[in-house]
């Protein structure tokens, strides 16, 4: 089915409540590297079986944590083949630090819709909020969908971050490790694109990739950690473009510049060359 922009732009979608607990954040922060180090104590913290520190990409799974089943590009005006779509970008914005269990609602609109003529992008808003209604994130995503250009719609502009003509202040390795999309999607991704062999060749990657959010947690986390003393609340908002894939095993690399308010940083794939992340912000609280 076509995109039908008139029905989709500005459509809300079905609110979610949902609920996490603390074991909820242990895993996906394992999933996403911490704790790599078992004598690392600030580590450690991030698996506390009671009140562990949580980093603000949490609430990239938080609503589809429990998920079993691969999820589904249909929306208002919109219904998509999976193994046509990838993430384009991603930002959250932690309005306060995360709880380390709670329950909270969504509610989440299409906000644009991009026609680039051999594909769409198609970006999402969402604002949660907690049971007394004050607001725990927000958080803006689109996804870049093969073949689904030519609806007719505006083709959207795209900005790039510019990075300072100095040397990087921080580089940071990140390694992942080989089952690490197989442990990822326990935290509710189920997208067989990351599993299954198969379905990976079929959407024209040799193997099974890792999950774009999985890179997007994994370098956020890196980031506290190396340069944010491990405060995962001096993290407020985090933005990225996802600009080429990672399969399971490989290293990334972080050049990060650092600007007091804010950090830029680049990611990369050490063993090819090759980006990962781009148009990476983050804003910090010093």
């Amino acid at each position: 089915m076509p995109i039908d922009q008139s029905v989709a732009l500005g459509a809300e979608l079905p609110e979610v409540t949902f609920s996490w607990t603390a074991s909820d954040v242990a895993l996906y922060h394992l999933a996403v590297g911490a704790a790599a180090d078992p004598m690392d104590t600030e580590g450690l913290k991030y698996v506390d079986d009671a009140s562990p520190k949580v980093l603000p990409t949490f609430a990239t799974v938080a609503a589809s944590f429990h998920a079993t089943e691969p999820p589904k590009v249909v929306f208002p005006g919109v219904d998509i083949d999976l193994a046509k779509v990838v993430h384009g970008s991603q930002q959250v914005t932690a309005h306060r630090p995360l709880p380390p269990s709670g329950t909270a609602t969504t509610r989440t609109r299409i906000a644009e819709l991009q026609d680039k003529g051999s594909a769409a992008v198609i970006v999402q808003e969402s604002v949660t909020t907690d049971e007394s209604g004050e607001t725990l994130w927000t958080a803006r995503s689109s996804i870049f969908a093969k073949g689904e250009g030519g609806f007719g719609g505006e083709r959207g502009s795209s900005s790039k971050v510019p990075f300072p003509d100095r040397v990087a202040d921080h580089r940071i390795t990140v390694p992942t490790r080989p089952n690490q999309a197989l442990l990822y999607r326990l935290c509710g991704d189920r997208n067989p694109l990351h599993s299954d062999p198969a379905f990976a060749k079929g959407a024209g990657f040799d193997r099974p990739i890792l999950h774009g959010l999985c890179s997007y947690g994994s370098v956020a986390r890196a980031v506290v950690d190396e340069v944010l003393d491990g405060d995962v609340t001096k993290l407020a908002d985090y933005s990225a473009s996802f600009a080429g894939i990672v399969f399971p095993g490989e290293t990334l690399q972080l050049d990060v510049w650092d600007e007091r308010e804010r950090l830029l940083l680049t990611a990369s794939v050490v063993e090819r060359e090759a980006p990962a992340l781009g148009n990476v912000v983050c804003l910090v609280n010093r």
